[in-house]
């Protein structure tokens, strides 16, 4: 196991998926669960069953976490059992606790799968591949169009490096954190520090997906959630009609699904084989 992976695991085994004292996963907090956001957040992840075939005999979440939101246990709602796989033990014992009976559990490797061509009805990977270092990242996508098979489809979720709608967004944000007194964000650079606080994420552009993925298997890129956890946090407020706000961003995200896909926060990338 690479130096990366084995601080990722560490991470999630001792951190990330250890519930706090409200109830949610140390990671929820790279998750905006204001009441403001939340018809928007649950629309969102529901988007993931428009990119399933929703029904079949096995469907595996590589990098499964815990199965951390209720909307995420949608995904194989018409699946007789759900695979999770993931690198982190606590978050396999976290998932069992989900979904009991209905998953299987399996500890593994995202750019490894240890499953046999062709044995699955549906993927999904939400939020995972980024933990990869970047010559992992096309085995991972590769791995998980072998073990699909022919004529279904995979559901991978992660985010775009520096998307075009945030670095619109940033003058906006450091003007306001200059006039409410807040010193500048540091952006975290993981590789450089000895001791790095958080896990590892390393994103892509859809420029380098398209090259690098798209030319070796049919893909298709879709919005999952364009404004991300930032900028929702400094843009949508309850008393300034964050609701409404976002009803029409989502409504802007389907009839434009190539440019908030492409430019927005996080992809909805849908693999068929």
């Amino acid at each position: 196991m690479t130096d990366t992976k084995q601080k990722v695991r560490e991470f999630y085994d001792e951190i990330g998926w250890q519930q706090e004292a409200d109830g949610n996963y140390q990671n929820a907090r790279y998750e905006d669960l204001r009441p403001v956001s939340a018809e928007y957040i649950q629309k969102t992840r529901l988007r993931v069953n428009q990119g399933l075939i929703s029904t079949g005999k096995y469907l595996l979440d590589a990098g499964s976490g815990p199965v951390q939101y209720d909307d995420y246990i949608t995904y194989s709602k018409g699946y007789q059992k759900r695979v999770c796989l993931d690198i982190s033990i606590q978050a396999l014992r976290e998932a069992r606790q989900r979904i009991g009976e209905h998953g299987l559990y399996v500890v593994g490797d995202l750019a490894n799968l240890p499953f046999r061509a062709d044995c699955f009805d549906g993927e999904v990977s939400m939020h995972a591949i980024h933990h990869l270092a970047l010559g992992e990242h096309p085995r991972a996508y590769r791995e998980l169009l072998r073990v699909l098979k022919h004529g279904r489809t995979a559901v991978v979720v992660n985010g775009w490096h520096e998307p075009l709608l945030s670095r619109l967004a940033e003058p906006f944000i450091s003007l306001m954190r200059r006039l409410s007194g807040k010193s500048a964000k540091k952006k975290k650079n993981w590789l450089a520090e000895e001791d790095p606080e958080g896990t590892f994420v390393r994103k892509m552009t859809p420029e380098w997906l398209k090259r690098e993925i798209g030319s070796s298997m049919t893909l298709e890129i879709r919005p999952w959630r364009s404004l991300s956890t930032r900028l929702l946090r400094w843009f949508i407020h309850p008393r300034l009609a964050g609701k409404y706000i976002l009803r029409l961003v989502f409504n802007l995200e389907n009839l434009f699904p190539r440019f908030f896909g492409e430019n927005g926060q996080y992809p909805m990338i849908i693999i068929r084989k």
